[in-house]
């Protein structure tokens, strides 16, 4: 079975597909001030399109494929997409990350449709600082879709947090009391820079050794590492349901384990999400009968890509927003 391995022995099992530009929120660190979206843009993937593409990768031995945006579910079909992407032989996990906005209304057909695992941005447990962040007044409204996403069956929830300036020590112990009695995986991701921010990414970059010193403080001992699991390092605490983790892109080795690819809402492949040019993988998506030029592509392609993205090194990464591929 031909496999997705790049020229650095990597190989690659999980497929990120963002499904929309769009989004509800405008968070500081994703969308800055100004940002308009790319005018002229084809309309996103249909089901049609996700379904031949998630074929495609699973045939390559993907197993698992997240749908992100901008934010999915502004998407009125995303129950269809997750469907299409669910009954996809060879697709073992189908994963979404939201900001929680639908989540009261969406958690049961979503879980129906075949959805597996679920991360929600909770930027601050503090309601007039996500309102900074995010610039939406709506903590209550994310939180009560979390717990809705819980009774579903949702479990662990994983529950992401950009490491600002501002998120201090009285801030940290509110995530970390919430994950002693909640099935809910608290993860801080330390701000990436990128072309678009460098003023923002000056003023708010946080590196994340202070939290890791903090939990361990508290007791908290990091966990094991699985062979497929991503780049968080998570910590366990043998009195609370949940975990804490961190995310550190910057790290000198994070890429060495790198099993992810990226597709835009409009069907390119990105490499790595730092990376500065893509490949259209549309004209292969209109048929059923395109399944093996596809698949061939898509092995040509990987073997293009880089060693790292070198943002350990000071470089910037991409020239836009992070919403327009995905996060």
């Amino acid at each position: 079975m031909l496999r997705l391995q790049d020229a650095f022995g990597r190989r690659f099992t999980y497929l990120r597909l963002s499904v929309t530009e769009a989004c509800n929120f405008r968070c500081a660190y994703c969308l800055p001030d100004g940002y308009r979206a790319t005018p002229g843009l084809p309309a996103p993937l249909t089901p049609a399109e996700v379904r031949r593409l998630a074929a495609a990768f699973a045939g390559l031995g993907v197993e698992k494929v997240r749908l992100t945006g901008g934010e999915p579910t502004v998407r009125k079909d995303l129950v269809q997409l997750v469907e299409a992407v669910a009954g996809t032989p060879g697709i073992r996990k189908v994963a979404l990350t939201t900001n929680g906005y639908d989540l009261v209304r969406l958690a049961r057909p979503l879980r129906e449709a075949g959805l597996t695992a679920l991360n929600v941005s909770v930027d601050s447990l503090d309601p007039r600082r996500f309102e900074e962040v995010t610039r939406r007044p709506l903590l209550s409204q994310v939180l009560a879709g979390i717990e809705a996403a819980l009774a579903e069956g949702f479990a662990p929830v994983k529950v992401n947090a950009v490491l600002l300036r501002g998120l201090g020590e009285a801030e940290l112990a509110r995530f970390v009391g919430w994950t002693r009695d909640v099935p809910i995986s608290v993860r801080f991701i330390e701000l990436m820079r990128t072309g678009c921010d460098q003023g923002y990414y000056a003023a708010n970059h946080r590196p994340v050794a202070w939290v890791e010193e903090a939990l361990a403080a508290r007791g908290f001992a990091a966990a094991p590492r699985g062979a497929t699991d991503g780049p968080a390092v998570e910590y366990r605490h043998p009195a609370h349901a949940g975990t804490v983790g961190v995310i550190a892109p910057t790290a000198a080795h994070f890429c060495e384990g790198c099993n992810r690819l990226r597709v835009s809402s409009q069907g390119a492949l990105r490499l790595c999400l730092f990376g500065e040019k893509d490949a259209s993988l549309r004209p292969l998506l209109q048929s059923d009968g395109q399944g093996p030029a596809l698949a061939a592509r898509l092995a040509e392609l990987v073997g293009e890509k880089p060693r790292a993205h070198r943002l350990s090194e000071g470089r910037a990464g991409l020239a836009w927003n992070l919403a327009g591929i995905g996060g």
